[in-house]
């Protein structure tokens, strides 16, 4: 992600923009500034290293863009633009010679920042709340670093404006009515245009969690989870008390109001703090039953489908744009080759497609602990990364059917009000399915209180991997918002290996699959919407997800009887 952080002297800029990469791994900080100016400007850059401490590894250049290319798979933060623009125009000769120019080196730099593969945070300071002398040398300075904060902010996803400590994410620029498109007849009446902010699409909310690097972990114990704490009590009794004080009356918010509590109980403090960094990580497989025509596609639709998704085309990339999130997609079994996949696609790969859940041989018990291993070390990478809320997705062809068998399963249900329509099968299809859910059950009830052994026998490797990934989430203590039939397969594991884990979960949505009621039902959840979805991918939990965000906004920034001046009615 590449942030543009803008302020004034002593606004703060820097220090939010260190705060920006705080959880990354081993961040370089690019120092643009010269050191040995004066007494007081040496004493402010040791104050600055010392509220850096180790975290940052500090690099004194001229050249940001060179260094930045020396390692491009390293968090980066550059502080700051006017220090350099002012040694690339002492280096030009540039402050009394209109024709000298500092494109170039400014081009250069806009390139290194588009191409660089980590996080990017450039520091600047914004034209009119720095000072500059009203000179000619102060003009040109003022000049050349507006437009050089023009050109970062062009390839810069987020761009944050500090003033006193304050961080404001400014929208991106609005569509203005060009002269071509203006009316001819000057005698017309014109009403002004007020331009209308739209704001930036906010996946670039999100912080980067790396997964370059990583490996499947071994899988010892995976399945052994300690007790799992609630959300607080007392502060979701304090945020109850807290709703019963705001401006309308109680319980008018209906629902808005139970979430703002449950995410305040979460967080462990009322008023919580805005969700700001929600990830979806959307788990790939393909199973074996598909290969017998239990969908409406063919199997090798996953692989296309996850590449799909890395790419940022599918759904589920376009609704977490919307709703602030960031994706990362994990080929846990796909069978073919993800075309174009990178080292983070498949760095947790168990096998190529899971075996056939009829005869209960799914994968073996040593896949199954590695697959939950896995779950719980995304989980961890994303909450170690700032995630405040997660969600879990799903993708493989197929996979409604094992989750139907883990739903029917666990749930005591029969496979005939199990199995659903998936991706839209025909009745010949329905039947192959239930003829399927029918034998997979029958291996699968005899595992019906060993989930690890369940998952081995009917599941599937990203079906594990999601149920180690909620179990963790709640052992971390973060929230999560459960989507639709397959993650609730999942889910119903997940409680089973760490009972308790489902109080830090909501649903986000009922999909028209029959085992999703069920399996809502079993975990005691109600959905948050109900939009005859039954896509997938994690898209009806980020259908809701704006909805937990308003909830928690009406927590923090709705007036108290008190504070308004309006009676309460007592």
């Amino acid at each position: 992600m590449r942030y543009l952080v803008l302020g004034g002297t002593r606004s703060g800029k820097s220090a939010h923009a260190e705060s920006l990469l705080a959880a990354t791994d081993r961040p370089r900080y690019l120092a643009t500034g010269a050191v040995d100016v004066d007494e007081a400007w040496g004493a402010r850059v040791d104050a600055h290293r010392v509220r850096r401490g180790e975290h940052f590894l500090t690099i004194e250049t001229q050249d940001p863009a060179a260094e930045m290319r020396l390692d491009p798979e390293s968090p980066v933060l550059i502080d700051d633009l006017g220090s350099w623009v002012t040694s690339l125009l002492d280096a030009a000769k540039a402050w009394d010679d209109p024709a000298a120019t500092i494109t170039d080196a400014v081009d250069d730099l806009c390139s290194a920042i588009a191409d660089h593969v980590a996080d990017v945070v450039v520091v600047s300071p914004e034209v009119g709340m720095s000072v500059v002398a009203p000179t000619p040398v102060g003009r040109r300075f003022a000049d050349e670093i507006g437009s050089v904060n023009n050109r970062v902010a062009q390839v810069c996803e987020i761009v944050q404006l500090v003033v006193a400590g304050r961080v404001l994410d400014l929208p991106a620029p609005s569509a203005t009515l060009s002269a071509e498109s203006a009316p001819d007849d000057a005698e017309q009446t014109r009403t002004p245009l007020v331009p209308v902010p739209v704001a930036p699409f906010p996946e670039a909310i999100s912080p980067s969690a790396s997964f370059v690097g990583a490996a499947l972990p071994d899988g010892v114990d995976a399945e052994v989870f300690p007790a799992i704490d609630p959300p607080s009590p007392d502060v979701a009794d304090a945020a109850r008390a807290r709703q019963l004080t705001l401006t309308k009356p109680p319980g008018a918010l209906g629902l808005l109001e139970d979430l703002g509590v449950w995410i305040s109980a979460c967080q462990d403090q009322c008023p919580p703090h805005r969700i700001t960094a929600p990830a979806v990580a959307v788990f790939a497989g393909d199973h074996g039953v598909a290969q017998d025509g239990v969908s409406a596609f063919p199997p090798e639709v996953t692989a296309q489908m996850v590449a799909n998704i890395a790419a940022g085309g599918a759904a589920v990339n376009v609704l977490a744009r919307r709703a602030g999130a960031r994706v990362h997609v994990f080929d846990m079994s796909v069978k073919a080759d993800v075309p174009g996949a990178d080292a983070a696609t498949t760095a947790y790969k168990v096998r190529n497609g899971s075996g056939d859940l009829r005869t209960g041989d799914a994968m073996t018990i040593a896949e199954a602990r590695k697959s939950l291993a896995a779950g719980r070390a995304i989980a961890d990478r994303l909450v170690d990364s700032g995630a405040d809320l997660l969600i879990a997705g799903d993708m493989g062809i197929g996979n409604t059917t094992p989750a139907a068998v883990l739903i029917g399963t666990i749930a005591d249900r029969e496979p005939v009000v199990v199995v659903g329509r998936g991706t839209g099968i025909d009745d010949a299809t329905w039947i192959r399915k239930t003829a399927a859910i029918r034998d997979g059950m029958r291996y699968g009830r005899r595992f019906r209180n060993e989930p690890l052994a369940l998952l081995a026998a009917v599941g599937g490797p990203d079906l594990a991997a999601m149920a180690g990934f909620y179990a963790q989430a709640a052992l971390r203590r973060t929230p999560v918002l459960i989507d639709g039939v397959v993650t609730s397969a999942a889910a119903l594991v997940a409680e089973q290996l760490a009972p308790g884990a489902s109080a830090w979960w909501r649903a986000g949505h009922r999909s028209t699959e029959p085992a999703h009621a069920f399996a809502l039902s079993s975990l005691g959840l109600d959905p948050i919407v109900d939009m005859s979805m039954r896509l997938g991918e994690g898209t009806g939990a980020l259908t809701a997800l704006p909805i937990v965000s308003s909830a928690v906004d009406v927590l923090i920034d709705m007036a108290t009887f008190a504070d308004a001046g309006v009676s309460d009615g007592g």
